[in-house]
């Protein structure tokens, strides 16, 4: 059966060597991306920073470009339109303006519609509803990632439960980060993205942290940094792999699936990327410098052989 190798299973990178340098530069990436957090903030999305929402009946299939168009024109701030239900209805929703009521939004966003056009629903989100919204998002982040690390240390031990915390802390950051430091909306969909990340790059991690537990029950006299290497190459195909065709799928609805799923997808392919390399150059390799042995997991006492391998 043929079987598709894109890095061959007995390669010999030194890749805990390389980590003295890709660790520095992590940490230096994730100071960056907090000091931007804490300088310039999040572009927080209508979902957090509140604003208003029209659900409308066009008179007939309307472009929804031609509608952006429309409303882009009285300058009331970004505009997000999706489509649900029939073609001709849409989902309007208007960030938050300090210069405008409620009154005066409603009759601008009217006025640029024009006649015939059917106003099933106008709703006002309130900077309150926002906050409890980033509240909770934030709190999910951080259940998701304490219910990981309780697994983590359930499954294997503590040193690989705070190396696979630490890696996916450093993916967070770097993504809280771009959405700092780039002009991407922050809203309830960038919550999902970060989740997804977190989710992706544990699952990586995971399966590395079992070939390395595979690995110290059977070379009980190996280096740690050796075998450590070893786990890593032998399971790097296999990461590679899943990451290339995950990235494809996801490129994918990048290019041809519009504006509204790119906003959504460019940051999940970031995190994908991200995520995979920290599981590879950061949780990993930090084993190292916690100096786990054989005896730090639950092995069979058998008689090791002459090359310490049970």
């Amino acid at each position: 059966m043929f079987r598709l190798h894109l890095i061959p299973y007995n390669t010999k990178f030194d890749i805990v060597g390389k980590s003295k340098y890709v660790l520095p530069l992590a940490c230096i990436v994730i100071l960056i991306c907090v000091c931007s957090i804490f300088v310039k903030g999040l572009n927080y999305g209508i979902d957090f920073q509140g604003g208003y929402i029209f659900e409308v009946k066009m008179p007939d299939n309307t472009n929804i470009n031609d509608v952006r168009t429309k409303l882009n024109s009285i300058g009331l701030g970004d505009v997000a339109i999706q489509q649900f239900g029939a073609p001709n209805e849409l989902s309007i929703r208007l960030e938050a303006n300090k210069n405008s009521t409620g009154e005066s939004v409603s009759s601008k966003v009217k006025a640029a519609l024009g006649k015939d056009v059917v106003y099933n629903k106008i709703e006002t989100v309130g900077p309150k509803v926002g906050e409890e919204l980033v509240s909770n998002a934030v709190k999910a982040v951080v259940l998701a990632l304490l219910a990981m690390l309780g697994y983590i240390i359930v499954r294997f031990e503590w040193q690989f439960g705070l190396c696979a915390i630490a890696a996916l802390l450093h993916d967070c950051c770097i993504i809280f980060g771009l959405f700092s430091i780039f002009p991407m909306e922050f809203g309830e969909t960038s919550i999902t993205a970060i989740l997804l990340t977190a989710s992706y790059s544990i699952n990586d991690t995971v399966v590395i942290f079992d070939r390395i537990r595979e690995n110290l029950r059977r070379y009980k006299n190996m280096e740690i940094k050796e075998l450590i290497n070893k786990s890593l190459n032998e399971t790097l195909s296999r990461t590679t792999l899943t990451a290339v065709t995950t990235v494809l799928a996801v490129l994918a609805l990048c290019i041809f699936g519009g504006k509204v799923i790119a906003t959504f997808s460019l940051p999940i392919l970031i995190g994908i990327v991200i995520g995979t390399l920290s599981s590879i150059f950061v949780a990993s390799p930090l084993l190292s410098f916690l100096n786990i042995k054989p005896k730090h997991v639950n092995v069979n006492k058998k008689e090791l052989d002459e090359n310490g391998v049970v």
